[in-house]
């Protein structure tokens, strides 16, 4: 399915400028990159990008939350970024690369659209307003990343779940995210005992509800007095570089 024009639908997630990146565009660039854009739905633990692989497209998510891994020789693996609907994956297309390190796998199910890479290369190199949002953009989840290395290797494992869950929040329209507990294990790459207890202790405190691999935020300023200052630093530097989004 395609959209060529502003306002083509309003199901959730099927609006391309639901993407925050694609609704900062001018009107005009937006409606000639807009027949270019291919709306796919994400499966939750679809991988879109494989380490080393070449990356063939560029996604905007709508609804759907993506996960960045880093994967090791032994299939250990912890996660260094989420994209949402603040964002695109698919930086190493423009940053001449043409391929990743990390493995990018669906968090959270849901829409997005896509771009085939040729087209996003020749749009970049218009050195109009997509390329400079575009580098906006990655400058943050720079931050982001390496915030999250910050976070892994200094904070507990109960204030790495509190950012997790906060930067996933950020990104969904809900408060409730579907993800099993060794889901969450992968992404952290901490133990799944460690998940379990750290979860349970926000279920005990009333900040969070857990049944059948769902969790449900039930005090979101209760879960931000609990975490580290990492989520305040990646917030603070997306509202700084990247102002029109609401997160």
């Amino acid at each position: 399915m395609r959209s060529g024009e502003l306002g083509a639908t309003e199901l959730p997630g099927t609006d391309p400028r639901q993407n925050h990146l694609l609704d900062a565009l001018p009107a005009s660039e937006y409606l000639r990159l807009a027949p270019d854009l291919e709306h796919v739905t994400l499966d939750l633990g679809e991988v879109l990008y494989e380490s080393g692989a070449k990356v063939r497209y560029i996604y905007f998510p709508t609804t759907a939350i993506v996960s960045l891994l880093y994967v090791m020789q032994d299939g250990a693996s912890a996660e260094i970024a989420i994209v949402g609907n603040e964002g695109v994956l698919g930086i190493a297309l423009f940053m001449g690369g043409g391929s990743t390190p990390s493995r990018a796998v669906v968090q959270s199910a849901g829409h997005a659209y896509r771009m085939k890479g040729q087209q996003l290369k020749e749009e970049f190199e218009r050195f109009g307003p997509l390329m400079h949002l575009l580098l906006r953009y990655t400058q943050a989840l720079i931050t982001q990343m390496a915030q999250t290395a910050v976070c892994n290797r200094h904070h507990s494992v109960d204030q790495q779940l509190c950012r997790w869950l906060l930067l996933s929040l950020d990104r969904l329209a809900s408060n409730e995210l579907t993800m099993t507990q060794e889901l969450i294990a992968d992404m952290l790459g901490v133990r799944r005992e460690g998940v379990t207890e750290a979860a349970g202790k926000l279920q005990k405190a009333g900040l969070v509800r857990y049944n059948r691999g769902k969790i449900t935020v039930l005090d979101r300023p209760g879960l931000q007095k609990r975490t580290c200052e990492c989520y305040e630093v990646v917030k603070r530097e997306f509202d700084r570089l990247l102002p029109y989004q609401v997160l």
